[in-house]
């Protein structure tokens, strides 16, 4: 049986002593492309997120796909969503690309690989945004240390008013999800090094 083409490109990047490879997989589909390539595309996808760490983009073409809810107006045989829900659950494209649609993307299988994730205009005569964004250094095993808190010993009264002081809403107010995840991080981990029990293991 003939395997259907696809166009895509597919590269390995070596990680040092320590950290992992990086599959990344670059990938245009066409609008009008059959169920048949859709399928194969899908099947490289399952391939190559069994790897340690996956970063996909390209222009999917598929508009009718709302990201916020991985829901889409029209049902195919198997559904690009539920292939990304399967083996690229992060998707870091939070803007339109072109035209008020989102045909193109970045996904990845690991939560923090890929970040400074920006639209920086059209390059030349491309009507797509140009996609600006770090791939950053897999997660290294060895050697790590690991501190386990010890939440018996947490004056979680002290934790919730240090919280509770934090005008969420002017701290929040016009930031995109992951800019305001990374700030109500930094917020979580500030008040935790103030308590003054709790922080060791």
């Amino acid at each position: 049986m003939d395997k259907e083409p696809t166009e895509s490109l597919w590269v390995r990047i070596k990680g040092s002593a320590g950290a992992g490879d990086i599959i990344v997989g670059v990938c245009y589909r066409p609008p009008d492309q059959g169920d048949q390539a859709d399928e194969a595309i899908y099947r490289q996808i399952g391939a190559a997120s069994r790897s340690q760490a996956l970063v996909l983009m390209g222009d999917f073409n598929h508009p009718d796909i709302c990201w916020r809810d991985n829901t889409a107006e029209h049902r195919q045989p198997r559904s690009f969503p539920e292939c990304v829900n399967d083996n690229l659950p992060f998707q870091v494209i939070e803007k339109p690309t072109r035209r008020g649609a989102m045909l193109d993307l970045v996904l990845t299988n690991k939560e923090g690989l890929v970040g400074n994730v920006k639209l920086k205009g059209s390059f030349d005569y491309s009507d797509h945004e140009m996609v600006e964004f770090k791939i950053l250094r897999a997660v290294r095993r060895a050697h790590s240390k690991l501190t386990a808190l010890d939440f018996s010993r947490a004056d979680f009264g002290f934790f919730r008013d240090l919280l509770g002081r934090i005008p969420w809403d002017k701290v929040l107010e016009g930031r995109e999800a992951q800019d305001s995840w990374l700030v109500f991080k930094g917020h979580l981990l500030q008040s935790q090094e103030r308590c003054p029990e709790g922080t060791g293991g």
